[in-house]
């Protein structure tokens, strides 16, 4: 039940932070300043960046647009130099979610090589520390998720185990009678298996308590942690799922390693 909870807590924590890491990197955008060209050359300049794999959405942006936005940036101050009709035309580029940092990287130098582009700006830099902080936090999750796993798995194992030895006379008996080794197992495997319906049924109980209860008292700003996938059945049906896998393989481990004619004959 403890091992349950703390990767329930854990799962939701960390797919927050995924989502908050996705969220950041898919809003980096690409923007593509043009010369001063014809209509006909920035034609073509938008239908060679559509045709790019990595293009989600293409917004062309005027001169007079840009102006504008400049003054609402920068208010009266700013008007008189957003008249002066300085900035430049561009493209803004939304890529493709989940576009990795180095593809991205080679379609932006191929853009830049388009006659009647200006400048390309694009954050590299960022999107790559990004890239290298989800990986971080995906394998640390990953790892100790593992760890837990793997505690919990020992746990079972050394309870059904305990369980074995002190039934050891039964256990003889039953093998004097006929009774096979599949046979004397298959109680402890339920036993396994009720261990872990009853560990994950506690467990999705205080974990609804904890992010529904006690977390939006105590650190209000935290309520809006989402569910994975957004929704709180996906979680808790994981755990399920997960608190069979360890009782069932507990128990069946520990079975088949104590559970033989040469230890009880």
């Amino acid at each position: 039940m403890v091992s349950l909870i703390l990767i329930g807590i854990l799962a939701r924590f960390y797919y927050s932070a995924y989502e908050i890491g996705s969220t950041i990197r898919n809003d980096i955008d690409i923007e593509v300043f043009l010369e001063d060209i014809t209509d006909q050359r920035r034609t073509q300049i938008r239908g060679e960046i559509a045709a790019m794999p990595i293009v989600e959405s293409l917004t062309y942006i005027s001169k007079d647009s840009a102006a504008a936005v400049f003054k609402d940036l920068f208010g009266a101050e700013g008007a008189a130099l957003g008249d002066l009709g300085f900035l430049p035309a561009s493209y803004r580029i939304k890529p493709v979610a989940n576009t990795e940092a180095d593809t991205l990287a080679y379609y932006v130098s191929q853009i830049e090589q388009f006659r009647g582009v200006d400048e390309v700006r694009f954050n590299i830099t960022m999107l790559r520390v990004i890239d290298e902080r989800m990986d971080l936090v995906l394998f640390i999750g990953f790892g100790v998720g593992l760890l837990i796993l793997f505690t919990a798995m020992i746990l079972v194992f050394n309870t059904i185990r305990l369980t074995i030895y002190a039934k050891q006379s039964i256990i003889r008996a039953m093998k004097l009678v006929g009774a096979t080794n599949g046979f004397i197992r298959r109680p402890f495997l339920m036993e396994g298996i009720l261990q872990g319906l009853l560990a994950a049924l506690f467990a999705t109980g205080i974990i609804w308590l904890f992010f529904t209860k006690a977390l939006p008292f105590f650190v209000p700003q935290l309520v809006v942690i989402p569910w994975p996938f957004g929704r709180w059945y996906y979680l808790i049906g994981a755990l399920f799922v997960l608190a069979l896998f360890m009782g069932f393989f507990g128990s069946r481990w520990a079975a088949r390693r104590f559970i033989k004619d040469s230890s009880l004959s």
